[in-house]
Parts: structure tokens; sequence; C-alpha cells
């Protein structure tokens, strides 16, 4: 059956659709509660927005989500723009959001509110874990904006009050990146190392709206106060703005000025006090010594020689029946020189015993020595006399000393010793071994015969005439 309709492939029919829908949407305005929320390793956040009835998927790119004043979450109401597209890939449509707001001031309070229940909840804000601050700090670290009114108060107001030395961690105060900033400034402060560690925290910023100071109020920000093992004072916006940081702190200024003034001590009161203290101690020590001295007037005591006298008097007449100090030290130094010499007398004897004791040890280890000096010289020509016998035995025995007496060494071709005569053949090439050498031999047929040995007397001469 025939028809004219016409007919598309699945991608036209997908991208038709996505022109189709991006066209119409190019620009909505959409309000709603954000729901399930992610933020993918890429850094795009994958979000839905929902009201009672119906969701739509939606994405914020990771170059928008930048720029976005607030971190999206689940449960805000916001009011969203962006524009509508579809994803060919799973056949639904998604919302690409590029601006993101909250829904009215009512919509933060909740959210705010929600969060400070959450944390009070934990025990974030109890006075107990709260410490105190100290009483003249050596470093302050601020966080802080490094431009603007708020850090140039802070530190006209320190010098003014009492010099010391301050350190600036500066961060964004506001967007979307201001929260992670102040949470590792804090954290920074608490464990980072190549720099004096603060003994006290500021964290400021200058007065603003509810969304310009909402980075305060984020989650990452109020735990990293409550970590922070150093003393915090918060002091952001004005004196009735409240944000989370202020109920985490240790102490919460009113302004940024009143947070340096919390900080510090006046040094020129104390230097006044100290003054002043100084002018009474003096004053006291000088009328407790003027009443003493008039004691001791009223006392009416005898002078200090007349009541020596009597004293001295008796020593006097004591030291003068006492017998001359060398008749009393005499017995006693005789007594010391006998004892000396006896003590001598006995050293020299026992050094005498003792020579004599070691002379006759001497002499007994001098016999010692020529008796060992004896035996080994007999045992080396022992020992000598039975390698020299031994040398001469091996050189009678070795194959070099047979050579020497007239016989010699048969070797094959392969240099094998010929032992036995079938073990030759006729023609065969051998060598002979001589005591002063080596000669080459041919194997004959047969033995060869013995010489003739000559008589010892000469045979007459023939040729010689006869006597006779």
């Amino acid at each position: 059956m025939t028809t004219n309709t016409p007919e598309f492939t699945v991608s036209e029919l997908a991208n038709s659709l996505k022109r189709t829908v991006e066209e119409t949407y190019g620009h909505v305005r959409v309000r709603g509660e954000l729901g399930r929320t992610t933020i993918a390793k890429s850094g795009h956040c994958y979000l839905d927005i929902k009201d009672d009835r119906a969701v739509i998927n939606s994405i914020i790119w990771k170059g928008v989500m930048s720029r976005l004043s607030m971190r999206p979450e689940e449960g805000m109401e916001v009011i969203v723009e962006g524009k509508l597209s579809t994803y060919p890939g799973r056949s639904n449509y998604q919302l690409i959001i590029e601006k993101m707001e909250l829904a009215g001031a009512g919509a933060l309070m909740a959210l705010f509110e929600k969060r400070k229940k959450m944390l009070a909840a934990e025990g974030l804000f109890d006075e107990a874990r709260k410490v105190d601050l100290p009483f003249l700090p050596k470093v302050i670290g601020v966080v802080t904006s490094p431009t603007g009114s708020v850090i140039r108060d802070i530190l006209h107001r320190i010098t003014d009050r009492f010099p010391s030395h301050v350190l600036v961690w500066p961060v964004l105060v506001q967007g979307d990146k201001a929260a992670e900033q102040i949470a590792a400034a804090i954290n920074g402060f608490n464990h980072g190392d190549g720099f004096p560690r603060p003994d006290v925290l500021i964290v400021a910023r200058g007065g603003g709206s509810m969304e310009d100071l909402w980075c305060f109020n984020e989650e990452i920000v109020a735990r990293a106060a409550a970590d922070s093992k150093i003393p915090l004072i918060s002091a952001v916006g004005h004196e009735t703005d409240w944000t989370l940081i202020d109920f985490v702190a240790d102490y919460r200024a009113p302004t940024p000025t009143g947070a340096a003034e919390v900080a510090v001590p006046v040094r020129a009161d104390y230097l006044e006090t100290v003054k002043d203290y100084s002018l009474r101690l003096l004053r006291a020590l000088r009328r407790t010594t003027s009443e003493r001295a008039t004691t001791l007037r009223a006392a009416r005591l005898p002078r200090i020689d007349a009541v020596l006298a009597p004293a001295r008097q008796r020593l006097d007449s004591s030291l003068a029946t006492l017998p001359p100090i060398s008749r009393l030290l005499e017995p006693k130094q005789n007594r010391l020189t006998r004892q000396g010499q006896a003590l001598l007398s006995a050293m020299r004897f026992t050094k005498q015993r003792q020579k004599t004791k070691l002379d006759a040890q001497s002499d007994t280890l001098n016999r010692y020595g020529l008796m060992a000096e004896t035996a080994l010289k007999r045992q080396l020509e022992t020992q000598s006399r039975r390698l020299d016998r031994a040398g001469k035995l091996l050189d009678a025995y070795s194959y070099q000393g047979v050579l020497d007496r007239g016989y010699a060494l048969v070797r094959d071709a392969d240099g094998i010793v010929v032992r036995t005569k079938s073990a030759t053949s006729s023609g065969q090439g051998v060598s002979l071994t001589f005591a002063d050498g080596e000669v080459g031999a041919v194997i004959a047929g047969k033995a060869v015969p013995k010489p003739k040995r000559k008589s010892a007397t000469p045979t007459p001469d023939k040729k010689q005439a006869d006597l006779f």
C-alpha cells in the first residue's frame, strides 16, 4: 500500500524536534523547587526543577556554575532562566539554566532557618564548645577581601589600640566561589606552614543584602569555623545582620571595627594603669617603711654596741684562760706523724714484697720461655728432616727420575701413554720422551736385534808380521 507520508530516520526526527523546541522555547523563566541535585566531577550540575505536578530535568554548565551567587541545594525554591532543549540520546527534554536566583527573601529565610536548626541540633552553637579570646594576641589572622574599607578599618583600629602582627588571607566575600575560599582560609590558618600561627582569627565583611551575605550562611563555612582550633571572631555585615557563622564563632562582633576592638586592648590605657600601679606601690612601700621606723624609735631599743659589750668581755676572759693553740695541737700532730711513718714503712715493705714476687715470676717466665724455644727448635729440626726424606722419596718415585736412569716414555699420536706391546702396530707413529727431551719414532715390523758386545781382548791385527 503506497502513501504520501514522508519518511524520517530516527536522527532526522530527533533533530527536527530539537530545533522546534529550541526555537519555540529559546528563552524561558521558570519558578520551582529544586529536587535531585548532583555536581559531576566535570563541574557540570545536573538537577530537577519540580512543583506538585511536574518535573523538568535541568543542567547548569560548569562555566555558568562559577558565576552563580549561590550553590544549588535540594529543597531550595528558585527562579531560573534559560532555554529548553532536547537530548536525542535519551528521547527527553531538559532545561539548560543560565541564571538562578532564590524565589524571594522568604525562600532565603526558610533555607536559613533550615540550616540553622540542623547545625544547632549537631551542637555547633553550644556555648560549652566555645573558647575565650586571648587577652593580648601576638599574631592576628584576618579573612576578608584585600580591597575595600573593611581591611583598612581593621588595620587602622588595631594600630591605634595595640599594634600587633596582622596576617591577611585574601578571599572573595560574595558569589558562588566565596564560601569555598572562606572555608579554605580558616582551615589554612589552622593547618598552614611557613607563617606564624595566629592567636585569634577575624572573619569580616561589610554590610549588604541577605543575598550578598549568603556565602557566610553556607554549611561549609559554618563547619570550618566550628572546627577551628584558633579562637574565631565573626564580623559580618552590620549589627542587625546575622549569619550562620555568627552563631558558630567564639565571639560575634557587630562590625569589623568592633572585631578589632575586641581582639586587642587599648595599649595606652594599660600603660597608664601600670604606671598608676607603680606609683601606688611606691607610695605604699614608703609609708610602710616610715611606719616601721617610727615603731622602732618608739620601742627605745638599746644600741647594738651596748648589747654586745658583755658578750665580748666574756669571750675575752674565756680566751685568756685557754691554753695556747699549739699545745692543743701538738699531741695530734705527733700522733699523725707516727701514723704517717708507720704507713710509709708498710707501703715500702709491701712494695719490696711485690718486687721480690715479681722478680721470681719473671725468672720463671724466662725459664719457661727458654724451654719453649728449645722445644720449638727441636720440633722444627725433626719436621725439616722428615720433609727432606719425603722430598727425596718423591724424587725417587717420580717418572723424571726413571727417565734419568735410561728409560723412555712412549706415547701414541693422541698423547696416550703406551704401556704394552699389544697396544702398538707396525708403522705406527709414536713419541719417545727421554730425560733431556722428546723425539718421534715409528714402530717397525719386528724387533731390532741387540748389538753384539765387543770383547775386552782386542783381536790381533792379521797384517802384523809374526815375530816368530
